[in-house]
Parts: structure tokens; C-alpha cells; sequence
């Protein structure tokens, strides 16, 4: 423990360490660097910072493990952000990013340091010229700007909402590090100028851009001055200067007319090593050289001349050791001197179009080099340091300046990655992309095992091992199926299976591998079994079904206990739960077994097995209002409704993890994802919400998830960001964190509004016992008989009374949950409740949310018109036949009843006059806001709307 507290009070003091580290004085810091020592209190502790002169070599293991989800290794890459070189010499190491992370990458030992503290993607991300520091930028909601140190991977420093109005677009370093430019992303964009050594919480001076000059997506300091800055957008280039609080722009205007020929778009723009003029390059190919216009305003110029010097479009441009840096669309990447005239290129390496091209803060040692010469008549020998280029295809390479050989270090997905698998026998992770690409990872050596691309049919949707591991399937969007061998990708069959036209959104396999179904965007579920022809194993076609008419939201093999037959269930947005008949399904005909609906108001998401836990075989299904329920596999029974994991979006898959083979075998578990979460629980599931935890996985979204035979690591796929994380799953901190939730009941009384001692649960205890006395006659004169138990049949006056009004379906699932909960073990029926497992039964069952003013919004929109002033009503007759046709029905009386109840006037002895009654306190054309405030009784319609009155 005392290792942990010296840790974090190390890293409490980090920032105060780092505005001594900036000082101008420099002898002062090279004192305290080697005195290494901060005075906390009483005790004196080395700091990390401070006593760090180097990158350190990348340990196998460095997560701290005390979390019940840690980011274990991240596979993917962002083309579009640059790839920086952080050393080369005995080390190969490059910083790039990763949705919200950025990743330390140790090529050389085959390792990763992930530097975590973004929630929102990494929109931005520069280095300082030495590579100590390391900045990288959000675009989120709260947007963070974190300053790293990159010999210890500590955030040293984080700017909170310093552009409030969407985020970072663009970032840079001055050249000695002790300046941080940011520009925002918002309509009106902001530069601002940060010495982000100090303590302030604002910039030294900022300034507005107009729109006028487009989306500034790139900044740099001029490196001979730090009060001296450029900008550009696609269209113009805009130029800094600024003293103490004021910060000003000068945005010369430059068209196709200024030269008399075609620009292009603007790429990247520098400052020239003189520090006076400046240069940008163009999609045409172009440079332009820009000079002052006035001595005395530094911050004017002008574009001078334009120098055609390619007929590819430039994409990057940069300068070092005095040379000119192109990148081109092309894949070469040339050098030029001051003058701009050519010293080398590279053109012989075949690369895709370059985004980014980082050199080594090293020149390479001149006892041993091979100098390269340059383009010139007279062939000179001239230095140049090694560098590392990304391509927009997602590829990052090394280029040995001293061998003339490139080496590749990353080749990734470069479109969407909506498909992620893992091997049920074998430590192997196959993901697949929209470019066609599957790529099988060794996930525990961290190499790429095998790769194909399919080119006819691109957009890989969905991808699935079979449980034997003989077989990989593959999804297209084209409706195209692909069955492959599984450890050489190949296909011994047609090159494609094309059953439909509609895209692949679900594949799954029988337990005996016998049998492959697919789900589409048609709705549609199709068979295909398997067959010895000869010595070979063909797929052939069973039959198609359109089962549903609402899409598919999960598909799903099981066995029958009884004849160990495969079973077959689909799920879809109708709240159809579909078996088929496997055993009667002839050729081309797939037949279906029974067709139930599973849920009345939301709708279901995702199904798993539940793990046998109990005597019963139960399948697990999670919904959209944050419920789980248990629905006995043989009968269909909602046996079970339960509290699901609330993390700001409902489940959307689940997996239930394989047993533990050291562990107790009655303790299993389950990972599941939401929106952009992946989340564990443990089970069985009983609505306790501390047996759950969530991490965020993918802020723009996870599309798919998959876990390891072992249960030690899930996969998420994040789709747009084109990522795959991996997760190690720590269970022994998941217990923890649910122990320190409290045992028995305490989890449940703090799901009550007040907890234990609030006024809910004290009236759930007043009302409890008030049935206990209604039950033994209230008038009696007899003893007591005191009991802990209320029949059944009081469970919907007990949930009424405290505000919560389930349908009559709510209600029997409720009563079947009790009545059947010893059935099995038992084979009798439990006719009554105690207060405790009342208490779970309300918490499990209530709703997790209200309902809010967009619902009820969209509810007049579905079922009411537009009246003169643009608000949508429903007629009185017609709200009423609705309610008493459809869903579940209703009396006139009924009706009647709820209204008068709702208004507050008494419908004594007008029972028979339901019609006239309700004419006489509804008025004839009812919106949302009559509905809201007068009906409903709220003071303004605006606020969250509780789904009991409604």
C-alpha cells in the first residue's frame, strides 16, 4: 500500500514539477533535476519526471490490473492524424492514434503503451522537437487537451474545456516547447496561445477567425520566432503575431486569378528555415512562397510567386535540417534544398497516397553511414535522417535513409470494421473491414497469423467461428456468404454464397458445426447444412424464411436437453421471438416452429444461453428499456424480469464467458456492450447494480463484440473508427467492486428513492403490513396472527399504490415470477411474498426512466394531425377508441375511471353515464401540452414526464 500512495502523490505534484522544469534559468533546473527530490509534507519521493532522461523499454505487462476492464492492446489506426517517430537508433518507436487513445508503439519489442484519458476520438496530435512532450486533443462534449510525458507516459498537464464549442481541430508546439497553440473547431473558430507551464486556466491572448476563411485545420509557430504563427483551410493561409494579451491575423487574399492559373486546394503550409517567408502546397502541385509585405507589421504577406513543381497534388509538407519535404499522392516523397531545388526522391516504393511523414530526432552517426547522394550533376553526399510515413490506406513505414530500405511496422483496416471473432480453441481474433480484408491476430504474441481480401464483394458485415474451429463464415453487405477454412482463409467450395441481395448483418453456427444460419436486412433467416460429398465438405442450401417484419436483432443456435438436436432462434425489432423446425425443414423449405411475442412496450435487442445455474434451461433477452428477462426455453414463460446495466444505453450483445476451469464452477459471468461501452456482470442475475461495470470502448460507436475461449479477453470492434480493442478481464476486481456495494438487501434499498431511510421505503412497509392486516379482516376482534407474507394477488394493489401502474401482462409476468420460483426444485407453487423479495420485485420491474418530452412528442406526431398553428392534436373520440381497441383493452367505465382520477373530480354514481362524463372533462381536441399539464398534472410539459401516470 505504501508503494500505491507514493505513486499518487507523485503524480499529484506533477504539474508543479513541470513549471519548474520550463524555466528559463537553466541552471536552476538542471539543480533540481539532479536533486530528483519534492518535498510532500513529511516525505520526500523521487519524481518520475524528473529522474527520467530517456524512453523506457516498454515492459510485457505495465496495466495496472486493479480495474475489472483494462485496455490490453489496441489494433487499428488513425491515416488521417500524423504518425510521429519518437527513436530509432536502438529503438524503433512511433506515436500514432487510436479512436480515443494514443498509442506509445515499441516495433522493436513488439510492444505498446497506451496513453488513456480521452472519452471523446483524438481529433489532433504534435510533439515537441525533442519528443519529450507529447500533446493530443478531442473534439468531444467536454473537450481535453492532455500534454504527456513521454518517457513515463504521465499526464503532466490537461486543459478542460478550452474550446467549449466543439472541441480541437489543430495543435502545436513552439520550438522550445514552452508554448501550446490550439484552434477551435467550433462555427466561429478560436485561436488561443497557452503557456501551458503555468497554473492558468486561460490563454495568454486569443482571436476569432471569420468564417469567411474557412475550416483552419492545420497551425504551426514559426521555429526562428514563437510570437510569429501560420494557419491554413483548403482556401486561405493566415498569419500571427502576437505580444503579451493581444494575439492578431493578417488573411491575404490568393485565388486561381493572383497567378493566372489553377491552384487547387490548399494542403499544408510551413515557415521557411530564414524565418521570414513561408510556403504552401497545393493539390495542383504547387508551392507557394509567401513573403513580407511590410517590415514594420511582421504579421502581413503576400503570396510572391507560385513554383509548379509537380503535376500530383502535394500532402504534405515539412522541413528538416534545412531540406524541403514533399509527400505526395503518389506514394514518393522528395527532398529539396532552400531554393526548392530537388536533393533526392523516393518513388521506388510503390506506397499509397502519404498523410503524414515524421523524422527521427537523431541524425544518424556518420562513422558507419553510407551517405546518399543527392539529384545533382556532381552526385554530393549529403546526411539525412531515417523517417516514418502513414498512407491514407492505413499503412506506416520506416525508412532507412542509410540502407535505402523501407520497413513496414503497421499495415491496418482502412474503412469500417464492423466484424471482430475469436477462435474457440486458439488464442486467434479475426476481424473484417468494408475494404474486404480479414485479418486472424495471434491476440497473445500480438503478430498477424494470416490476411485475405475479397474483392468482388467488399463490405464484410459480420464474421463467426464454428464452435469446432474448422470453419471461418464471412458476411457481405452484398448478401454474399463465404465459408472458409479456418486457418488458411482459403475456400475449398464456390468462391460465394449468394442467397440474397440483402446484406449479412447476423451469422451463427449449430453446437455440432453441422448447420449455418444468416440473418439479413431483408428480415429474412437463412439455412445452410452441411455434407460429406467424396472427400470433400460442401454447404448446401436448406431453405429461407422471412420471419419477421422488423429488422433482425439476433440470431442464435441451441440444443434441445432432451434429444440433443440443434435448436435455432431469431429475435427481431417486433418483439418475435422465432423458433424453427430444424427436423421437418425439408429442401428449400424452412419451416417455423412457433412465433411469440416477448415484450409489450420495448423492444428486445440482443439473446444469450444462460449458463445452467439452475435447474431450469433459460434464455436470456435484454431490451431497449434497460431490462433483462429469463424465458423458459421449453415453454416461453417470462420467468424472471430484471434490472440490466444502466450506462446511458441499453445492451445491444451479450456473451455469456466460458466457466473458469481453476475457479468455482458455479461462479460465471457475462460481457456484454452497449452504444459505446463494453461492460461485465456477474451472474446470476438478480437487478444488483453493483455487480455490473462498464468502461467506454468506442465513443462513436461499438458494432461488435467477441470474447476468448478462455474468458480472459473480449474484442470490440468500433466500426467508423476502423479499431479493435482488446480487454483483459480482471473478475477477482469485479467482485470486489460489487462486495463493496453491500450484501443482501443493502444494493436494493439504495435503488429506492432515499435509500433504506427515505419516505418510499417507509410507506412500502406501512402499506406492506396494511395488507397483512387486510387480509385477517380489518374489523376483527381476534388475535393477531403476525406474518411476513402477502398472498400474490395483492402484488397490483401494492404496485399501484406507490405510483407504478404495470399492464396486466407486467402483472401476470410478475406473478408467474414468484409463483414459479421453486417450481423446479420443488414442484410447488409459492402463493405469497415477503417484504424483501417485494422490494426486488418493484425495483426490477419499475421503469428504469421516464418518459420524455421527445416520446410524448413523437406519440401525438404518429397519432394526431397537425392543426392551424403547426401542434399536433388528437380528437377526444378518437383518443378513446384507440384505448379501448387497441393494445390492451379498456371499459368505457374503465376509462372513465382513469380520467376523472386524473382530473380530479369524482366519477361516483356516473358509472353509467361513462360517455357524457368523459365528454364533459376532456375537451374535444387534445395536444401535448393540454395532455401534459392539464390532464396529466405537470406544470410545463418540458420537463421528463414519469412513465407511471402515462
Amino acid at each position: 500500500m505504501s508503494e500505491v500512495n507514493e505513486e499518487d502523490e507523485q503524480e499529484s505534484t506533477i504539474e508543479n514539477q513541470m513549471k519548474k522544469e520550463l524555466l528559463d534559468d537553466k541552471e536552476e533546473r538542471t539543480l533540481e533535476a539532479e536533486k530528483g527530490e519534492t518535498i510532500l509534507g513529511e516525505k520526500t519521493v523521487d519524481s518520475q519526471v524528473y529522474t527520467a532522461t530517456s524512453l523506457p523499454v516498454i515492459p510485457k505487462e505495465t496495466r495496472i490490473k486493479s480495474h475489472p476492464l483494462v485496455l490490453h492492446w489496441a489494433y487499428g489506426i488513425n491515416p488521417t492524424l500524423p504518425v510521429l517517430s519518437l527513436q530509432d537508433e536502438d529503438r524503433l518507436v512511433i506515436l500514432y492514434v487510436c479512436a480515443h487513445v494514443a498509442l506509445m508503439y515499441d516495433h522493436t519489442s513488439n510492444t505498446q503503451h497506451l496513453l488513456q484519458g480521452h472519452c471523446s476520438p483524438i481529433t489532433c496530435l504534435c510533439a515537441s522537437e525533442d519528443r519529450r512532450w507529447l500533446v493530443t486533443a478531442d473534439m468531444g462534449q467536454e473537450s481535453l487537451v492532455i500534454i504527456w510525458d513521454s518517457y513515463t507516459g504521465i499526464p503532466v498537464r490537461t486543459l478542460f474545456d478550452c474550446h467549449p464549442e466543439g472541441g480541437v481541430s489543430a495543435l502545436a508546439l513552439s520550438k522550445d516547447s514552452k508554448y501550446l497553440a490550439t484552434v477551435g473547431a467550433g462555427t466561429v473558430q478560436q485561436v488561443c496561445i497557452w503557456d501551458w507551464t503555468d497554473e492558468s486556466d486561460s490563454p495568454q491572448c486569443q482571436v476569432d477567425i471569420s468564417p469567411t476563411h474557412g475550416c483552419q485545420n492545420q497551425i504551426s509557430f514559426n521555429p526562428s520566432n514563437s510570437t510569429q504563427l501560420l494557419s491554413n483551410s483548403t482556401s486561405h493561409v493566415l498569419f500571427y503575431k502576437w505580444e503579451r494579451d493581444c494575439l492578431e491575423y493578417s488573411a491575404p487574399e490568393i485565388s486561381d486569378k493572383t497567378f493566372k492559373g489553377v491552384l487547387g486546394s490548399l494542403s499544408q503550409s510551413i515557415f521557411h528555415s530564414d524565418g521570414v517567408r513561408a510556403l504552401t502546397a497545393t493539390s495542383k502541385g504547387h508551392i507557394i512562397f509567401w513573403d513580407k509585405q511590410s517590415e514594420s507589421v511582421s504579421c502581413i504577406r503576400k503570396a510572391t510567386k507560385i513554383i509548379p513543381l509537380q503535376n500530383k497534388g502535394i500532402t504534405v509538407l515539412t522541413m528538416i535540417d534545412s531540406f524541403i519535404v514533399t509527400g505526395d499522392v503518389n506514394g514518393h516523397i522528395k527532398f529539396y534544398d532552400e531554393n526548392l531545388k530537388i536533393i533526392s526522391l523516393y518513388c521506388e516504393f510503390n506506397l499509397d497516397p502519404i498523410t503524414s511523414i515524421s523524422f527521427s530526432k537523431e541524425i544518424p552517426s556518420t562513422s558507419s553511414l553510407n551517405y546518399k547522394e543527392d539529384c545533382s550533376v556532381n552526385a554530393k553526399s549529403f546526411v539525412l535522417r531515417n523517417f516514418v510515413l502513414c498512407t491514407t490506406h492505413s499503412t506506416v513505414v520506416h525508412v532507412n535513409v542509410q540502407k535505402n530500405a523501407l520497413q513496414t511496422l503497421l499495415k491496418e483496416h482502412a474503412e469500417r470494421l464492423e466484424a471482430v471473432a475469436c477462435h474457440p480453441k486458439q488464442p486467434l481474433v479475426a476481424m473484417g473491414s468494408h475494404s474486404g480484408t480479414v485479418k486472424v491476430w495471434d491476440y497473445e504474441r500480438k503478430e498477424a497469423v494470416c490476411s485475405q481480401v475479397f474483392q468482388p464483394h467488399k463490405e464484410i458485415q459480420c464474421i463467426t467461428y464454428d464452435p469446432q474451429g474448422f470453419y471461418l463464415a464471412v458476411g457481405f453487405g452484398s448478401g454474399a456468404l463465404q465459408i472458409l477454412d479456418a486457418c488458411t482463409l482459403q475456400s475449398d467450395g464456390e468462391q460465394f454464397l449468394q442467397y440474397s441481395q440483402d446484406g449479412i448483418t447476423h451469422l451463427t453456427f449449430s453446437q455440432d458445426s453441422l448447420y449455418l444460419a444468416a440473418a439479413d436486412t431483408g428480415k429474412a433467416v437463412t439455412l445452410l447444412r452441411r455434407y460429406k460429398q467424396g472427400t470433400k465438405e460442401i454447404w448446401k442450401y436448406q431453405g429461407r424464411h422471412h420471419s419477421h417484419y422488423k429488422p433482425i436483432q439476433d440470431l442464435l443456435f441451441g440444443v434441445d436437453l432432451d434429444s440433443n438436436q440443434p435448436r435455432l432462434f431469431s429475435l427481431g425489432m417486433d418483439c418475435k421471438l422465432v423458433e424453427y423446425d430444424l427436423l421437418n425443414s425439408g429442401e428449400n423449405d424452412l419451416l417455423i416452429l412457433s412465433s411469440d411475442r416477448i415484450e409489450q412496450s420495448g423492444v428486445p435487442t440482443c439473446m444469450a444461453w444462460y449458463p445452467q445455474l439452475t435447474p431450469e434451461h433459460f434464455l436470456l433477452t435484454a431490451s431497449n428499456l434497460f431490462k433483462m428477462k429469463l424465458f423458459n426455453a421449453t415453454s416461453k414463460m417470462c420467468r424472471k424480469t430484471l434490472l440490466g446495466p444502466s450506462y446511458g444505453s441499453p445492451v445491444k450483445k451479450m456473451t455469456i464467458l466460458p466457466a473458469s476451469k481453476d475457479g468455482d464452477p458455479n461462479s460465471r459471468y457475462m460481457a456484454y456492450i452497449t452504444q459505446d461501452k463494453i461492460g461485465i456482470q456477474i451472474l446470476p442475475l438478480d437487478g444488483n447494480p453493483y455487480k455490473s461495470f462498464a468502461s467506454i470502448c468506442h465513443s462513436t460507436g461499438v458494432s461488435a463484440m467477441a470474447c476468448s475461449y478462455d474468458g480472459r479477453f473480449a474484442f470490440t470492434a468500433g466500426g467508423p473508427d476502423c479499431t479493435v480493442f482488446s480487454w483483459e478481464l480482471n473478475l477477482s476486481s469485479l467482485e470486489a467492486s460489487a462486495a463493496l456495494g453491500g450484501k443482501d438487501m443493502v444494493p436494493f434499498y439504495n435503488l429506492l428513492e432515499g435509500g433504506r431511510d427515505g419516505q418510499l421505503f417507509k410507506e412500502m412497509e406501512e402499506y406492506f403490513y396494511y395488507c397483512q392486516l387486510r387480509n385477517q379482516d380489518l374489523n376483527t376482534m381476534e388475535k393477531r396472527l403476525v406474518s411476513t407474507r402477502v398472498p400474490l394477488s395483492d402484488i397490483p394493489f401494492l404496485m399501484r399504490v406507490l405510483s407504478f401502474y404495470p399492464t396486466e401482462q407486467e402483472l401476470e409476468d410478475m406473478q408467474n415470477e414468484v409463483k414459479f420460483s421453486r417450481y423446479a426444485e420443488t414442484r410447488n407453487y409459492v402463493t405469497d411474498i415477503d417484504l424483501e423479495d417485494f422490494i426486488k420485485l418493484y425495483v426490477n420491474h419499475q421503469p428504469a426512466s421516464g418518459i420524455s418530452r421527445q416520446e410524448l412528442c413523437n406519440a401525438f406526431q404518429v397519432l394526431g394531425r397537425p392543426d392551424e398553428g403547426g401542434r399536433y392534436t388528437i380528437a377526444r373520440d378518437e383518443l378513446l377508441e384507440l384505448l379501448q381497441a387497441r393494445g390492451e383493452h379498456m371499459t368505457e367505465d374503465e376509462l372513465a375511471e382513469c380520467f376523472t382520477s386524473l382530473l380530479g373530480f369524482s366519477s361516483e354514481g356516473c358509472t353509467d353515464a361513462s360517455e357524457s362524463l368523459l365528454e364533459n372533462v376532456l375537451p374535444s381536441e387534445i395536444n401535448m401540452e393540454t395532455y401534459a399539464t392539464d390532464i396529466l398534472g405537470f406544470s410545463t410539459a418540458s420537463q421528463e414526464l414519469p412513465q407511471d401516470d402515462t
